[in-house]
């Protein structure tokens, strides 16, 4: 039976310039990167159309970056990023090959520079931010009060129409990926009801924060599961049909 023969990973190559970045927010002074096979640091790479590992070797007298492509003495060089950058000119492409397409840490300690791919990014980023800015135009001050209170807890009630309209707009701008989730969020709704229910003082969490009660007659409305943030558990509870009925007794008394 014939096998699809593999594509050349060299094949779409593009003699350029390149720019290569640490990963993880690092960024030391210097930092070498190995370009040598050895014990300690294996630098090899599996070749799909050979059928076996071949050795990494990076040697600035050498046109190739594999070990059994080298030919006669070699001068091995250090591979240093400064500041966490490495720059990488079109004419050194045994280097460029090596960290773009073989190094077992590409993706992994240090990444290419993608200008492309980066854009592309930057454009989802801003669209995602005024998709958010619309929703935060459109919302209700309910639905903001109950989205807001996640990021500032009780303060939102002490604050105005106004101010709730504003503070809503500004998270949108901020974390609109944030914004979006808890937008989406049922229970980010039902929480608040349940929060605004205590306020307004219709029903109460006990200190142990384990048990809610009707405030007027102090009967028992739902036990808090262990481990579970009381205003999460209503949430829940309110999706029940014991708690749906609580849900409307609530939205009765609260007027909304």
């Amino acid at each position: 039976m014939a096998t699809a023969k593999t594509e050349p990973v060299e094949k779409k190559w593009e003699f350029k310039d390149r720019t290569y970045f640490l990963l993880n927010g690092m960024s030391p002074l210097t930092f070498t990167m190995s370009v040598k096979h050895s014990e300690v640091s294996p630098l090899m790479w599996f070749d799909p159309e050979k059928g076996h590992q071949r050795e990494l070797r990076y040697a600035t007298n050498q046109k190739s970056c594999f070990v059994d492509e080298q030919v006669g003495p070699v001068t091995i060089a250090m591979c240093i990023f400064e500041d966490g950058v490495l720059n990488v000119p079109k004419e050194n492409q045994a280097l460029q090959k090596l960290l773009s397409l073989y190094h077992p840490l590409l993706n992994k300690t240090y990444a290419e520079h993608d200008p492309v791919a980066e854009a592309k990014e930057e454009v989802v980023d801003i669209e995602t931010e005024i998709k958010a800015l619309n929703m935060a135009l459109e919302m209700d001050v309910v639905h903001a009060e109950a989205v807001l209170r996640v990021e500032q807890g009780s303060e939102v009630s002490k604050m105005s129409s106004a101010e709730i309209k504003r503070d809503i707009l500004l998270f949108a701008r901020r974390e609109p990926y944030l914004f979006l989730e808890l937008v989406n969020d049922d229970n980010v709704m039902l929480r608040n009801f349940a929060i605004k229910a205590t306020e307004f003082n219709i029903i109460k969490l006990d200190e142990d924060q384990r048990t809610f009660k009707w405030t007027a007659n102090g009967k028992k409305i739902m036990t808090v599961p262990f481990d579970e943030h009381p205003f999460s558990a209503m949430a829940a509870f309110f999706k029940t049909d014991e708690g749906l009925d609580v849900y409307k007794s609530i939205e009765k008394k609260i007027g909304v």
